[in-house]
């Protein structure tokens, strides 16, 4: 199948406005005119659709990713002149892998399919929402500016293999260290 091309004039304006890639762009910064939404959506597994086709090129991903905001519970595509509306069925990234450095101070650097780089602590913490009928955990970094990342099943395991039991308010947790950091996976 091959990938969309954004024919669409909101999007090829809006492509013609995303800064290069010398860093994020302030993207929180910007408050421009709400122009309706797109027919953009991020699927649960973290593939990106425009008119119902799959976006391949890793590098168009990666440009819309830049721009991406979230503003309470919806999620937009933004530059200094127009904000748009997508679609996200979940979580807008996927923690594709994570890196155990260290030994006592261990830090946990996880890369999402964006090319994002976050080492999880006070500003970027781990929470692990478990499903109530399944029991299945579904584990999520922050980001950036309130947007998460699914940590997807291999480095979920590569992460439990490092996690610890410890006492947190009264309960015996079984979670993980990480910039001096515990966040809890589950009770034990």
């Amino acid at each position: 199948m091959k990938d969309s091309s954004p024919g669409d004039p909101k999007v090829a304006q809006l492509l013609e406005q995303i800064p290069g890639e010398a860093g994020l762009p302030p993207v929180h910064l910007w408050d421009p005119p709400f122009c309706g939404d797109i027919d953009m959506r991020i699927a649960r597994d973290g593939s990106w659709h425009y008119q119902g086709m799959p976006l391949q090129r890793a590098a168009m991903v990666r440009l819309f990713s830049r721009v991406l905001r979230r503003d309470g519970d919806r999620y937009f595509l933004v530059t200094p002149v127009e904000k748009v509306g997508i679609e996200v069925d979940d979580a807008p990234f996927q923690a594709v892998s994570v890196q155990i450095e260290g030994g006592v101070t261990q830090r946990l650097r996880f890369t999402t399919n964006a090319g994002d780089e976050v080492v999880a602590g006070a500003d970027h913490p781990v929470r692990v929402v478990t499903d109530k009928q399944s029991g299945e955990p579904r584990p999520y970094i922050h980001v950036r500016a309130g947007l998460e990342a699914l940590i997807q099943r291999t480095p979920f395991y590569e992460m439990v293999e490092h996690a610890v039991e410890r006492e947190e308010q009264g309960k015996r947790w079984l979670g993980v260290c990480s910039d001096e950091v515990f966040f809890p996976i589950g009770e034990v």
